[in-house]
């Protein structure tokens, strides 16, 4: 049998209308106020699909609702070859028009959705996330139309972009894990590098300490060779070294 015609569920305007109101209230109710930060392409390469010069430059202020209320999901912390990693995992979901409001129609990022890289600043326990997938039928049509969009989010791990947000616990990451010694030098009124009679660097006093202890890496090297011993004969290879 067919539906019933006298019921109009899915193109009533004035109903898709309340609906989007009824849930844009609630996030603002229920919600956390968040920092949206899109991710800049400097140097793009389509062939491989990456940017090894990105950035995060302007924070936009929206309201979101935290999904993943009982805590962290993902990997969470374990020990791998590289040391200890931390997979922390959260779900984000911000009403369509609060976002296009806030962050979509404004001039410098003109977004039509969230996207794939991005970063969202959790103020509630001063982390940064990276958005690794958004999901646009959080809800299936209800009434005939979509009011969400819901991001999925890992823990930021920083790889030498270029953080100038404002937000200080964003933009201490570049100094802490930065490793370009050149966005760390004196520079002279030409922007160039300023360098000493030997030709290094001369970096600033606040930024110096950052790198004193890539200057360990013998000590560490002559610590390792005391208990690693790679002098022993391998099992698999006939008596040879």
């Amino acid at each position: 049998m067919a539906t019933n015609p006298l019921f109009n569920n899915y193109n009533s305007a004035t109903q898709q209308d309340t609906l989007e109101k009824l849930i844009i209230e609630s996030i603002k109710i229920y919600g956390q106020d968040m920092y949206y930060i899109p991710r800049v392409l400097n140097n793009y390469d389509s062939l491989y699909g990456s940017d090894d010069n990105s950035s995060y430059e302007t924070p936009y202020s929206v309201e979101m609702y935290i999904k993943s209320v009982n805590g962290f999901s993902g990997d969470g912390d374990f020990m791998s070859k590289f040391g200890i990693e931390i997979h922390d995992q959260v779900i984000f979901s911000v009403a369509r028009k609060s976002f296009d409001n806030e962050v979509g129609n404004a001039e410098l990022a003109d977004l039509p959705r969230p996207m794939e890289g991005d970063l969202i600043y959790f103020p509630l326990n001063n982390k940064c996330f990276q958005i690794k997938y958004v999901n646009k039928f959080e809800m299936f049509y209800p009434l005939g139309k979509l009011y969400t969009w819901e991001m999925t989010c890992e823990l930021f791990e920083y790889s030498g972009e270029n953080m100038d947000t404002g937000i200080e616990s964003i933009d201490s990451l570049q100094d802490k894990f930065g490793t370009n010694l050149y966005s760390s030098a004196l520079n002279d009124e030409s922007l160039g590098p300023i360098l000493d009679e030997n030709g290094n660097l001369i970096l600033l006093e606040a930024d110096a300490d950052n790198f004193k202890y890539y200057e360990e890496n013998d000590i560490i090297q002559e610590q390792s060779d005391l208990f690693v011993d790679f002098s022993s004969i391998d099992p698999f290879s006939e008596g040879t070294i």
